[in-house]
């Protein structure tokens, strides 16, 4: 099962590099958060990724992330960042620092796992 995420911020780029970086240092997530591969255009060499694929499977990959974005949109930091994760059947949900603390249940929101609060 895959999650996708991406950044939206000042410098969305910037903010996914450090995102990378940030889930990397995990152990529990090593090797299961990887930028997406990046198709070139005709005439370009190629480009910078702009999403990350988070594969999740048994043994709790989905709490460890999801504890992983919660602590890093704690973190104090100079501009406002959101990160968006799309799940497998097409759900959405945006964590920010505001919802950090409810970054489990965000993502099985977005895995199909639990029915969204109104």
């Amino acid at each position: 099962m895959e999650l996708r995420l991406w950044v939206e911020g000042a410098d969305p780029v910037e903010e996914l590099e450090d995102l990378d970086d940030w889930l990397s240092q995990e152990s529990g997530l090593r090797g299961r958060v990887k930028p997406a591969p990046v198709i070139p255009s005709e005439g370009e060499l190629g480009g910078l990724p702009e999403v990350l694929i988070a594969t999740l499977g048994a043994g709790g990959v989905a709490s460890a992330l999801a504890t992983s974005l919660g602590a890093y949109l704690s973190q104090p930091r100079r501009r406002a960042v959101r990160i968006k994760v799309k799940g497998p059947q097409g759900q959405e949900v945006e964590l920010d620092a505001q919802s950090a603390d409810d970054a489990e249940r965000l993502l099985r929101i977005a895995l199909g796992q639990a029915e969204e609060r109104r």
